[in-house]
């Protein structure tokens, strides 16, 4: 596998975490309660912070030769 499809696979990784991210993040807001919704609220902004330092490795790595 090259380095440029290798990348492809990272960021959407990171896309993917970005978007259960926002999923979690809204339930934990508007329909759960108790434990529960601290648990997920931890989950998803791990999740939120990795695909942020996905992203930024992506992007700042430079252009695959």
């Amino acid at each position: 596998m090259s380095e440029s499809l290798i990348k492809m696979w990272i960021s959407l990784a990171g896309m993917g975490f970005m978007f259960l991210s926002i999923i979690l993040i809204y339930f934990t807001r508007y329909k759960l309660k108790g434990i529960i919704k601290i648990i997920t609220g931890i989950i998803a902004y791990i999740l939120m912070i990795l695909s942020g330092i996905i992203i930024f490795f992506i992007v700042f790595s430079g252009p695959t030769g």
